[in-house]
């Protein structure tokens, strides 16, 4: 298939090169000319979508997104492409242009992915998808080359509701897990320890069976997700549990514990779980 690559970040790269790898012709772009010389075997051209069967995106937000949308509607890609948006954006985005290039022949799917820079590389992301029946078949050859999980969650907006469900859960598993292992290791029991009886049984979750021993307690600090990122992410999650009639308190304390803390946006997300942990 022709594929487009639109965003060559920390997602978008691996996922670039894991479709190459799978046979694809892909044609890529990014903003960043750091970026686009790091793309080594992969075709770069202008806005990357004209001619394209399948466009990924992997963009930092809504305003991002929705330029990209203009430009794709714009640039001639080829009859009933498939844009699969894997950026992590309020559902009022994707609901808004599904509706505009269904008009224009092409179809819109918002499918944020699960997983990180590692599950891009390995091809083995979970795909929130929000589209109408059917249409995720077309792209299933690009899907299967980036994910090792497809859920069609439901219509256009619905991949996005699930991101941003998924990462508030995310936010506040680590600052929990984080508190809960420093009060066991002021407690006098070694954190590994701590971990290994977690993770089997009943506590567990992400937080303690990947971040802690794989960033947090290794001092790796590599996840290639900033807490900018997990910031952002929990302002939409904010603004759509208003949408709602409002975030419950457990949700209020953990939004307010991401926004107040010290760490820097520009900072491994995992360093905000330190800092809880440290007590800093």
């Amino acid at each position: 298939m022709r594929v487009a690559v639109i965003g060559l970040g920390a997602m978008g790269l691996p996922m670039a090169r894991r479709i190459l790898a799978a046979g694809h012709d892909v044609t890529a772009w990014d903003l960043s000319v750091a970026r686009r010389n790091e793309a080594l075997g992969i075709t770069l051209v202008e806005r990357g979508s004209r001619g394209a069967e399948v466009i990924v995106l992997s963009l930092p937000h809504d305003d991002a997104v929705r330029g990209a949308a203009e430009t794709i509607l714009t640039s001639g890609p080829a009859p009933g492409c498939v844009v699969l948006d894997c950026s992590t954006v309020a559902p009022e985005t994707p609901r808004a242009l599904a509706p505009r290039f269904a008009e224009a022949g092409l179809a819109w799917v918002d499918a944020p992915v699960s997983g990180g820079p590692a599950g891009a590389a390995a091809g083995t992301l979970t795909v929130m998808a929000g589209a109408e029946p059917g249409v995720l078949d077309r792209a299933r050859p690009v899907l299967d080359a980036i994910a090792g999980k497809v859920v069609h969650v439901g219509g256009p907006g619905a991949g996005a509701v699930a991101k941003l469900v998924n990462n508030l859960l995310v936010a506040a598993h680590l600052l929990t897990a984080a508190e809960a292992l420093r009060m066991g290791v002021r407690a006098g029991v070694d954190l590994e320890a701590l971990l290994a009886v977690v993770n089997g049984a009943s506590g567990r979750s992400a937080a303690t069976e990947v971040n802690f021993p794989r960033w947090i307690a290794s001092g790796a600090f590599d996840s290639g997700f900033t807490a900018g990122l997990m910031r952002k992410d929990l302002r939409l999650a904010a603004a759509l549990a208003e949408a709602q009639g409002g975030a419950g308190p457990v949700s209020q304390s953990v939004l307010a514990a991401w926004a107040e803390s010290a760490v820097t946006n520009g900072a491994d997300f995992n360093r905000v779980a330190e800092a809880v942990f440290r007590d800093e």
